[in-house]
């Protein structure tokens, strides 16, 4: 039973170094209208054009959505410190941020490695594409990810609802995030350690393992590209997709994993600004903003709006 006895938690991560305020808070400032931009713009101009009505482009909207919600659980109370100074955030407020930011988190975790199996088969399998990634299928592939990030953010919210936080209600973190909270819990959090290791083995290292093999494939077909033009291309897009997958994936599995065994967390708040901020600004420059049929969509767009003003 939750015996609770806090209103509210003090997130003083950020508070350490008073001098940098005013830097970082132009840098999150920054940070968020990219995110919000970039990937607002990228949903817009996929819904816009139907020539980007395919499984990738709808996967694409779905990242989107999860980065918008990853920045927006995050950074809006960050710059409330930084700006108002205000460090409180209530008991339910703080679990609000945690099951949205979990929610997204492991969605996402999820989606990647769907993202990879659609380049996986789009490449592999050209002749079969449209068959084995009708609507149907992208519909339950996507939904699944949804769903599986949902649930899983229920059950770590569940569990810390459980918990009794009676004494210290200082989060050494920026926002409420699960390992954080965990280290001020006055009852044994054995059971809760445990669910964060099986669903990390389940939605880190397993997802991040299907990701890394659907890619090899893929390396391994376009080895087999005879003009050095289109397989420098698909190698520099299948470099930059890794990259990304690889700051998130190892940014998750070190931040979740490590705690349940140690107590310093002093370095999970760099490494959680990797996947937290960091990732939604770079997703839509990596999988969107680097392709052709994107620009050439956004030119279209912008092309449109102009031709009213010119008449």
């Amino acid at each position: 039973m939750n015996q609770t006895d806090l209103k509210e938690f003090l997130l003083i991560g950020l508070s350490k170094h008073p001098s940098l305020e005013p830097t970082l808070s132009f840098i999150f400032i920054l940070i968020y209208m990219l995110a919000l931009v970039g990937n607002v713009l990228i949903a817009i101009i996929i819904s816009a054009d139907h020539r980007l009505h395919t499984p990738m482009y709808f996967f694409l909207i779905n990242l989107s959505v999860l980065d918008i919600c990853c920045t927006t659980a995050a950074i809006p109370k960050m710059l409330d410190i930084l700006i108002m100074n205000r460090l409180a955030i209530s008991y339910n407020g703080c679990v609000a941020q945690l099951y949205l930011f979990t929610s997204a988190l492991s969605t996402e975790l999820v989606l990647l490695t769907v993202m990879a199996y659609d380049r996986y088969v789009a490449i592999c399998f050209p002749l079969r594409y449209s068959v084995i990634m009708n609507r149907m299928a992208c519909a339950v592939l996507a939904g699944a990810a949804w769903v599986v990030g949902c649930v899983n953010s229920l059950i770590h919210t569940s569990l810390i609802l459980k918990l009794s936080f009676c004494r210290d209600n200082t989060v050494d973190h920026f926002f409420c995030e699960i390992p954080p909270v965990l280290k001020l819990a006055s009852s044994n959090t054995f059971v809760n350690d445990m669910v964060i290791v099986a669903a990390d083995v389940l939605l880190g290292m397993i997802c991040f393992l299907l990701t890394v093999v659907s890619y090899s494939y893929i390396i391994s077909t376009i080895l087999k590209i005879r003009s050095a033009d289109k397989k420098k291309k698909a190698f520099s897009t299948c470099a930059s997709h890794m990259t990304v997958v690889s700051i998130f994936y190892g940014g998750v599995i070190y931040t979740y994993v490590r705690p349940a065994f140690s107590g310093k967390l002093e370095a999970d708040k760099v490494v959680s600004a990797m996947y937290a901020i960091v990732s939604p600004v770079l997703n839509p420059i990596i999988y969107s903003l680097r392709n052709k049929e994107v620009i050439n969509a956004i030119k279209k767009l912008f092309d449109r709006q102009a031709l009213p003003q010119r008449a």
